[in-house]
């Protein structure tokens, strides 16, 4: 599956922002049989996960960080999931990367190398 992130932009501190991850399922296996991770890095910063959604049943987990401001869903439909953010922070501030997961044993990781597609990131700034 090929992925892209896309939404980011520059915004004040307390904004809003919605990213998109949209895939194509170039093996033919449908977008809903992989469960979805967020991440982020911050310059100089190790990647971090963010947020995930779950190939069955639409399940979520957040880091500590973001939760109760962030709010990942996703339409199977179209292909796509999505990042909703708000109360955005200036330490928000980093590239946000989509990445999926293949394995069905598995609901949401928030270690990275269970994710073996990624997309490209879409940059957030949050001005204060």
């Amino acid at each position: 599956v090929q992925l892209q992130a896309s939404g980011g932009g520059l915004v004040q501190a307390g904004d809003s922002l919605t990213l998109s991850c949209a895939a194509s399922a170039a093996s033919g296996r449908p977008f809903s049989t992989y469960s979805i991770g967020w991440f982020r890095q911050a310059t100089g910063k190790k990647r971090e996960f963010v947020g995930g959604i779950s190939w069955s049943e639409g399940s979520t987990y957040y880091a500590d960080v973001v939760k109760g401001r962030f709010t990942v869903s996703r339409d199977n439909a179209k292909n796509t999931v999505y990042l909703q953010m708000t109360g955005l922070k200036p330490e928000d501030t980093a590239v946000y990367h989509c990445a999926a997961d293949p394995s069905s044993s598995r609901i949401i990781t928030i270690y990275e190398e269970y994710y073996h597609y990624w997309g490209q990131g879409t940059q957030v700034t949050v001005s204060s």
